[in-house]
């Protein structure tokens, strides 16, 4: 099976590329420049030159708080790019899988979402994303939707490896403890996506095409994940700063964040057999490789 990864520049697509694809998968990677999601043409030459039997979507435009400034740049590659790509999968009569978010919903409900409830985004980033999932259905029925949250990896910019930074930085650090979540390995994403392409090689016929939620098991808030991360530094390094919880009030951002991220994953449990790892243990495993990594760098600098 071609499988064509779109956006491998960012977490996802960069975790898709290192991950243990079975023998007989010829993996293909594009992003920036060799493709431009806010480029019809560049979206229309990937998907001749490349032919593949199955497309994953990792693009996105992902800066949160700049979107509010630059919704159009945002609609381009979280909408219209993807409604580009899903025509010409539906054309080829090829799968798309699709990366989206947990920000298609406001955050209000008190329970995890499931994906028949209503979305309802609060920020444009989340309003782009939810117009890219809608013209996915409208223009493919071969499509997987996967909504995630809260994803890091070892490599790219997330909220670990800026916590790692700012626990050797400074000495007191205060974080939100009134949003609710599941971080989401990118690894395990990646995993998940693979295990889908599986059941689409070998059962083409019986592919329970649709939206899924996909998130690490478990729960916890920033405040609780920041605790964790400073846990393994303060073992390995010997030092953490003090942590204070503080409210969402304290903290403004240009964009609104849902207060409840969480994601019910039920369906995706039931349909293909995924279950997520729960969120400590694949924090721990991207620890694993970001201390190797810095103690690798310190044994290399004279």
């Amino acid at each position: 099976m071609k499988v064509l990864v779109l956006g491998t520049s960012g977490q996802v697509g960069d975790a898709l590329m290192r991950a243990s694809w079975p023998a007989d998968t010829t993996l293909t990677g594009l992003a920036r420049p060799a493709l431009d999601m806010a480029d019809p043409a560049s979206i229309d030459r990937a998907m001749a030159e490349h032919a593949p039997d199955l497309v994953i979507n990792a693009t996105a435009y992902t800066a949160v708080d700049k979107a509010e400034n630059d919704r159009e740049a945002a609609f381009a590659i979280n909408r219209d790019g993807p409604a580009r790509l899903a025509a010409l999968c539906a054309a080829r009569g090829v799968p798309l899988v699709h990366i989206s978010t947990d920000y298609v919903f406001d955050g209000s409900k008190p329970a995890p979402y499931t994906e028949d409830d209503p979305v309802d985004p609060v920020n444009v980033y989340g309003a782009s994303k939810e117009a890219g999932e809608s013209a996915v259905r409208a223009a493919v029925a071969a499509h997987v939707i996967l909504r995630t949250s809260w994803v890091y990896a070892a490599h790219g910019a997330n909220f670990v490896k800026t916590m790692l930074r700012l626990g050797r930085e400074r000495p007191e650090l205060g974080v939100v403890a009134d949003q609710t979540g599941a971080p989401t390995a990118a690894a395990d994403i990646a995993d998940a996506i693979i295990a889908i392409a599986a059941r689409i090689q070998s059962r083409p016929d019986d592919v329970p095409w649709g939206t899924y939620h996909l998130t690490g098991s478990g729960e916890t808030t920033w405040f609780g994940f920041a605790e964790r991360i400073f846990q393994r530094l303060e073992r390995e390094e010997g030092r953490r700063p003090a942590l204070k919880p503080i409210a969402t009030a304290a903290y403004p951002t240009p964009a609104r964040r849902p207060a409840n991220s969480r994601l019910d994953c039920g369906r995706l449990r039931a349909a293909f057999g995924i279950t997520p790892p729960a969120w400590e243990d694949s924090l721990e495993r991207v620890l694993d490789a970001l201390f190797a990594d810095a103690s690798a760098t310190s044994a290399k600098t004279p």
